[in-house]
């Protein structure tokens, strides 16, 4: 699953992928917003943890990532 997540000031997004699910990504969102300074952390697939203040979200984006085909696109 892909993730994409706005920080506040900072023109580039992170983006990663992830095995968590659409429901445990969802609940970990709702639980950050919920808290006093809460953080909104998710794990990827290679194990690298992202750590992002609620107060820096500016957005998080959540969707199947894109099977990108490789070649020329003609038939043969």
């Amino acid at each position: 699953m892909e993730i994409k997540i706005g920080v506040r000031s900072v023109h580039r997004e992170i983006v990663l992928e992830t095995d968590e699910s659409v429901e445990q990504i969802e609940e970990e969102l709702r639980n950050a917003l919920a808290a006093d300074r809460g953080v909104f952390s998710i794990t990827d697939v290679k194990g690298n943890r992202y750590i992002v203040p609620v107060a820096a979200l500016g957005f998080v984006e959540i969707g199947e990532g894109e099977n990108r085909s490789v070649g020329f696109g003609g038939t043969l």
